[in-house]
């Protein structure tokens, strides 16, 4: 009998998902054209710019860890569709917002075609979801997501109020990730156990698994904004500093400078001073940030995989925890 009890490595999580993924990604494509030719073009510059599809990964790998013979079916496939199309609308909305003009290495949607049309084909994509949502008549699934679409337009405002906020502390910051970031991978990890018939505790389990997740993965990307060589990252590195974002690594060392230096840093984020970032990294060298940071990362991948604890032992579970430790490992 194989030992499934060793967390996988990302290319044979990859390869176990790979089946699903090409029914949710064949989904994905068909669900978003639109007879407007506008909405096929923005939609298909952010799909076709890949990235690892991690969120709906998670709903048919949450899936398989649950199902009988750990065999997943189209309602797996549309739940991760939603979940993606979800993700995808927020990012174009977030572009906009953080002005930004590049993601994944690639030119973003606004810098091509301009905030408006970025707007609305976010808005598009909203509503598709809830169109597919609406399809699987399951009030769970549509409570579920209702929920969890209004909490990330809640994280959205909610960052809005921590711009250029010198002010914003470790607290405040895992607010904004929380919802941000946490209740879309718990929503779409929790949807994958129950569209497999699993009972509340296990759902309850990924949903654990999927938060803490989230929280891990956002915290270790964080860090690579400071760390990463800006080709790897495919964004512009000091990004979130330009952007007024005080995040982990930064509040650490406003937290822990000096008085003068304090002042200093306090001042460069209000500026939203990106051409300080050579000072920024000084000082969130000289605190520890970074290595602070990554441990907070390391704590919630722990407890990511600490969730999983009670389910049964298989090569989906084993992705699962994979995924946990690849959230805090990855350099891009």
């Amino acid at each position: 009998m194989a030992d499934h009890s060793s967390p996988l490595p990302l290319p044979r999580i990859q390869a176990l998902a790979a089946a699903d993924m090409a029914s949710v990604d064949a989904l994905i494509r068909t669900r978003l054209a639109s007879d407007v030719v506008l909405i096929n073009q923005v939609a298909e510059h952010i799909v076709s710019a890949g990235g690892k599809r991690l969120r709906p990964m998670l709903v048919v790998l949450a899936g398989q860890a649950t199902a009988t013979g750990g065999r997943t079916g189209a309602d797996h496939h549309q739940l991760a569709a939603i979940i993606e199309f979800i993700h995808t609308s927020t990012l174009l909305h977030d572009d906009v917002v953080d002005e930004s003009d590049l993601r994944r290495g690639r030119s973003t949607a606004n810098a091509i075609w301009g905030n408006a049309a970025s707007v609305l084909v976010g808005d598009f994509l909203y509503s598709r979801s809830f169109q597919l949502m609406v399809e699987l008549d399951r009030m769970e699934v549509m409570q579920v997501l209702a929920d969890t679409t209004n909490r990330i337009a809640e994280g959205e405002v909610l960052q809005l109020l921590h711009v250029r906020n010198p002010d914003t502390d470790e607290a405040a910051y895992l607010r904004v990730i929380e919802r941000k970031t946490a209740v879309l991978f718990a929503a779409g990890t929790r949807l994958g156990a129950l569209a497999s018939g699993a009972d509340a505790a296990t759902q309850q389990a990924l949903y654990d698994y999927g938060m803490n997740l989230g929280y891990a993965f956002q915290i270790a990307d964080d860090v690579l904004d400071y760390t990463a060589d800006a080709a790897d990252l495919g964004k512009n590195l000091g990004d979130d500093l330009a952007e007024g974002k005080a995040t982990l690594p930064l509040i650490h060392a406003m937290a822990g400078s000096d008085a003068t230096t304090r002042e200093r840093l306090r001042a460069i984020v209000q500026d939203g001073d990106s051409t300080s970032m050579p000072e920024v990294l000084a000082a969130i060298h000289a605190t520890g940030g970074l290595d602070y940071s990554r441990r907070r990362a390391m704590d919630y991948a722990v407890a990511a995989e600490a969730a999983l604890a009670g389910l049964p032992e298989s090569e989906a579970l084993a992705a699962l925890r994979g995924l946990a430790r690849y959230a805090v490992e990855r350099t891009h």
